[in-house]
């Protein structure tokens, strides 16, 4: 018996299609869903010379409940599209399908508005560049697809579409990513306790020599492919940056409210690429929940007993609160917000956080505090994921302690250390950049080896000082991941200081202008800043070797063993770590997992002089005089007032 095909549609698409396939299927023609569906029908065809978003919309609405696969093709702009293949009961529908290429073009916004008033009132009957011949091969491709699917091959449609240019009939074929927040074809999950319980499960070591538990020869098989693509991807760009001293590579994270840039920085353009593109996942993960339905809202009041405090993480100062048009709201335990579950590796329970401080783009409007991507990381298991958020946690904060405590940290002599390839970044630096590198030892209480480097500019021209963080078990690599950073910086933005350098000034002579992310680093680039590093560069104190300096000693296999010996000391020391699971299914499909980690008394990053959080952190005042390097602890006013330099 043949196969029944409706085509749905009016014009010369629709009218090409049914001569080709009628030959050996039965083909029903409507000009709408509105005349019905022949229960009996294999395949539906929704075909039109133009965009209308709202037969679409009804083909899902009606096609979806009674299980009939669909496919569309039609002009939109000068493009022709074909795809995706709808099946009823999979992610990756039409509107997954419009929104990845709507996002990955210039001019998102524009379209995505276009795209809601035609689907409101309807669309146009024929696109202007849709030419008898264009149409015969959007024609031929609807045909191809078509007898794949009712003949039982293997569709090249599935989470795909062709893209065909009108005026000069290429084609190409484009991965369609589902997303996770679609409207049509998701189904998260409710939040939950049960599943944010986190049970650690063993996360054996690549090799001896490795902090991961996947490599990036196995990661790289997948990241291009799913996520990097100029006209559907999550990401629809990368550029190679030739100018810093390291291979930088930045890849684009298209949003509606505009481009986010995420940078890979090591000694290879290949793995700095890879690099990239697992921050801008990682990116992608903490703007929102996408991994499951929020569904707790409430006041602290009520969820005290299996809630998290929020000034144990750190709220801002009551004088920041009241002044004219800052942009959060004092924290009240009768204000209601949504929440939702984490959980405590301390007190081993799930705990509720708020979703202000588990996502860190939800906006201001409803907000208390300033939150960033702090403690946010990716990794190829749960364990990796949570391992590279407590390092990232415990770097930002050694930086700011060293900061807001002007400590004199030990310096350490790089000549002391026995790793060949560190030794030449250092030259590199020197050479290539003109920089001269300074580290200093900034490991706190626990223990975990962490590093403050500091660049110090050679030239007459430049940003003078430049600072970053890294902390690692290793404190090799933490010295490596700090350079790296540093070398963002370099060469790269020395025009842009040259030419604003009346305004980083006005910054030294008032702190109030250091209002965005960049303003930090910029600021000391001003030789006149170099004063308020000088607790750090004071060369009286003796240089110190790296074995002199890091005592933390790791010889596990599997890096679960690496994380149980962290989580051990920080309970000695009475600090939690509360992990909320930001995995979406995006990321998920390839076995990598995303985590926000929560420190509570850690400092916290934040940019902005006027956004600093410090009030509820009294450990910034203690743990100076614990490690002695003061004999009594601080108070608030002895804190440094000036802005950091974390770039």
């Amino acid at each position: 018996m043949s196969a029944i095909v409706l085509v749905v549609g009016e014009g010369l698409l629709a009218e090409h299609v049914c001569i080709d396939l009628s030959a050996q299927y039965e083909i029903v023609r409507h000009t709408s869903l509105e005349e019905g569906v022949p229960e009996a029908a294999d395949l539906v065809l929704m075909l039109h010379d133009a965009w209308n978003p709202a037969v679409y919309q009804k083909a899902e609405e009606v096609l979806r409940p009674i299980g009939i696969p669909w496919l569309r093709g039609f002009v939109s702009f000068g493009v022709g599209v074909v795809g995706p293949l709808v099946k009823p009961d999979a992610s990756g529908c039409f509107q997954c399908a419009d929104m990845r290429r709507l996002l990955a073009g210039n001019d998102r916004k524009e379209m995505v508005e276009l795209q809601q008033q035609m689907a409101e009132n309807g669309g146009i009957s024929h696109d202007p560049w849709a030419s008898r011949t264009g149409l015969l091969q959007i024609a031929h491709f609807i045909s191809a697809e078509a007898k794949k699917v009712l003949q039982g091959s293997h569709p090249c449609l599935e989470e795909r579409m062709f893209l065909i240019n009108m005026k000069t009939l290429e084609s190409s074929c484009h991965f369609v990513l589902p997303n996770s927040l679609c409207s049509v074809c998701s189904q998260l999950p409710a939040d939950s306790s049960t599943a944010a319980q986190i049970s650690l499960q063993p996360s054996p070591k690549m090799n001896t020599d490795s902090y991961r538990c996947r490599s990036m020869d196995d990661l790289k098989k997948v990241l291009h492919k799913d996520y990097l693509d100029f006209r559907t991807g999550l990401l629809n760009g990368k550029m190679y940056d030739l100018v810093p001293p390291f291979a930088d590579v930045i890849v684009n994270l298209p949003l509606l409210a505009g481009d986010e840039a995420t940078a890979g920085r090591t000694n290879s353009y290949a793995v700095s690429e890879l690099t990239a593109i697992l921050e801008a996942l990682e990116r992608s993960c903490g703007l929102a929940p996408r991994g499951k339905r929020t569904v707790v809202y409430d006041c602290y009041r009520n969820l005290k007993d299996q809630a998290l405090d929020p000034f144990k993480v750190g709220v801002h100062a009551k004088e920041q609160y009241v002044k004219p048009h800052f942009p959060f709201k004092a924290f009240h335990p009768d204000r209601k917000m949504n929440w939702v579950w984490g959980y405590s590796l301390l007190q081993e329970r799930p705990l509720l956080v708020p979703e202000l401080l588990a996502y860190y783009s939800l906006g201001c409007s409803q907000g208390f505090v300033y939150e960033t991507s702090n403690g946010c990381a990716l990794g190829g298991s749960l364990e990796e994921a949570i391992f590279y958020a407590i390092l990232e946690v415990v770097e930002r904060d050694s930086f700011l302690m060293t900061w807001y405590a002007q400590l004199g940290l030990p310096r350490l002599d790089l000549h002391s250390v026995n790793d060949q390839e560190l030794k030449l970044m250092v030259e590199r630096v020197r050479t290539i950049a003109g920089y001269d590198l300074h580290l200093f030892n900034s490991t706190l209480e626990h223990g975990i080896p962490s590093i403050w480097a500091l660049a110090k500019n050679r030239k007459e021209k430049g940003l003078n000082i430049i600072c970053a963080a890294g902390a690692h078990l290793d404190p090799i690599r933490a010295a490596k991941s700090a350079i790296h950073e540093l070398a963002g910086m370099m060469l790269t933005l020395d025009e842009k200081f040259e030419g604003n350098r009346e305004k980083y000034v006005q910054m030294l002579h008032d702190s109030s202008f250091v209002r965005h992310m960049e303003d930090h680093g910029m600021l000391y680039g001003l030789p006149q800043a170099q004063e308020r590093l000088q607790f750090l560069l004071d060369d009286n104190r003796p240089l110190r070797t790296f074995d002199e300096e890091f005592k933390w000693e790791s010889t596990h296999t599997d890096l679960t063993d690496d994380l149980r010996d962290m989580l051990q000391m920080f309970n000695q020391i009475n600090l939690d770590v509360i992990v909320v699971d930001q995995t979406t299914p995006e990321i998920s499909r390839n076995g990598l997992y995303c985590v926000k980690v929560l420190i509570p008394g850690m400092l916290p990053m934040t940019f902005g002089h006027h956004l600093t959080r410090l009030t509820g952190l009294e450990r910034v005042l203690r743990v100076p005089m614990e490690l002695g390097y003061v004999k009594q602890p601080l108070t608030y006013d002895q804190l440094n007032p000036y802005p950091h330099p974390f770039p």
